[in-house]
């Protein structure tokens, strides 16, 4: 297919996320950069072209005008427009929304024409004003997990650009024709409640926005959303199988290109999230604690899909509250304390910040640095200006990123580093003299 030429440019574009092992400690992902050396999109057939970026724009071209499938994110729309609208300029007649996550919206109002007709799943209104209500705190952690500027996240959230309002939404599905090519849009929830899934018969391929990517799936996004529920993704990707396609083109990523290799990828995606999802489920009937079954539950090799952007223990996690929530059994739990409360005291029994510093280093130079970095915040619960700990903090962090793959923890990773560094340099000297 034309579009093989240009895998090796798309795998260096999105290279940022399996190379972080690599990075130096500090680095910081920067997500956005995917496709950005891109100077052309990508022909997928003669009538399907893909523009790559922090969420991918397709261009599907008919006789009587073309159909957009997302338009990326605000900060990559722009390109996509130019380079999709070289290949034609024949006018819009309707856009497509996989879901409605701001990296899929971002260009609408570019693509929009007059009578362009807007198609989202039913749910896609209520999912916005989700995102809407609590968008204040999404401001905050999205910068973190992305590392963009929040007051840039917060201008954009008030553009009228960023406004997106439907003229056709559907439940379960949705059916017209373009130009002798028919559309079939069907309701396929997975990462987000409107999801919805793109198949035209007529070139058996499935647009699955962001219901496959190359990694196990972000069940549960530190960034903050409610649980997404591995059975409906389930259901979603058995819906995809069932039309056979020959050609699957995720919102993020490498179009999958062939029957039998379309089957093995979504069956084995599928598979996976269907273990993860049992063997919690297991450990939960079993009596098991969440963090035991965080810390136990690994794929099988013939599962293993990698963990590039989501990560099987927060997939754990966002199952087992999903079904029970958040108390866990422990009667100190049910009150408003924190599981930290106690560090300062315990740590002003152990001698003070700088000993348990110490032994959070130990602990960090013998491997363990999730346990180095517990002893470090407790150190600082004590004394939050000590730099013992503070620098023990900060080690922590840097040896973690160091041995993760994942993008989504080496940014929070990232975050840690400099939210520590910062608090470390308001230690004056004097400060420390005198301690």
């Amino acid at each position: 297919m034309p579009w093989r030429r240009n895998v090796l440019v798309l795998l260096l574009a999105f290279g940022c996320l399996p190379t972080i092992a690599t990075t130096a400690a500090a680095q910081v992902v920067d997500f956005t950069l995917a496709g950005r050396e891109l100077k052309e999109p990508i022909k997928i057939t003669d009538q399907i072209y893909q523009a790559v970026g922090f969420g991918n724009t397709f261009l599907v071209l008919t006789p009587d005008g073309n159909v957009v499938i997302d338009t990326s994110i605000v900060g990559m729309a722009a390109r996509h427009y130019e380079m999709l609208r070289k290949i034609s300029d024949a006018p819009i007649k309707y856009i497509i929304l996989t879901h409605g996550h701001a990296d899929h919206t971002g260009g609408v109002y570019l693509w929009k024409q007059d009578g362009t007709q807007i198609i989202a799943q039913e749910n896609f209104p209520a999912f916005r004003a989700y995102q809407e209500r609590i968008r204040g705190y999404l401001n905050h952690t999205a910068a973190a997990q992305f590392n963009f500027d929040p007051a840039r996240i917060a201008a954009l959230g008030n553009s009228p650009n960023q406004q997106v309002e439907p003229t056709i939404t559907f439940r379960d599905k949705y059916e017209f024709e373009l130009g002798g090519v028919k559309f079939e849009i069907f309701h396929t929830p997975g990462e987000t409640p409107d999801a919805l899934s793109v198949w035209i018969p007529q070139y058996q391929a499935a647009f699955v926005g962001d219901n496959l990517y190359d990694s196990f799936p972000n069940m549960y996004t530190l960034r903050g959303t409610t649980p997404r529920w591995p059975l409906e993704y389930i259901a979603s990707l058995d819906k995809v199988l069932a039309l056979k396609p020959e050609l699957v083109l995720p919102s993020h990523g490498l179009p999958i290109q062939g029957a039998d290799r379309v089957t093995e990828r979504v069956t084995k995606y599928k598979n996976a999230i269907q273990y993860v999802h049992d063997e919690t489920v297991k450990g939960m009937n079993d009596g098991k604690d969440v963090f035991t079954l965080m810390r136990e539950i690994k794929l099988p090799a013939e599962l293993d899909i990698g963990e590039d952007y989501g990560k099987i223990a927060w997939s754990v996690r966002g199952i087992y509250e999903g079904y029970v929530g958040w108390f866990d059994r422990n009667p100190a739990s049910m009150y408003a304390s924190p599981p930290t409360a106690a560090d300062a005291d315990l740590v002003a029994l152990a001698g003070g910040a700088s000993i348990v510093a110490a032994k959070s280093r130990e602990k960090i130079e013998a491997g363990e640095a999730v346990l180095g970095l517990r002893l470090a915040d407790a150190a600082l619960a004590h004394e939050p200006t000590n730099r013992d700990a503070l620098e023990a903090k900060i080690l922590a962090l840097k040896k973690l990123q160091e041995g993760t793959r994942n993008g989504i923890e080496h940014s929070w990773l990232a975050f840690g580093i400099r939210t520590a560094q910062a608090q470390l340099n308001t230690v004056s000297p004097k400060e420390e003299a005198a301690k």
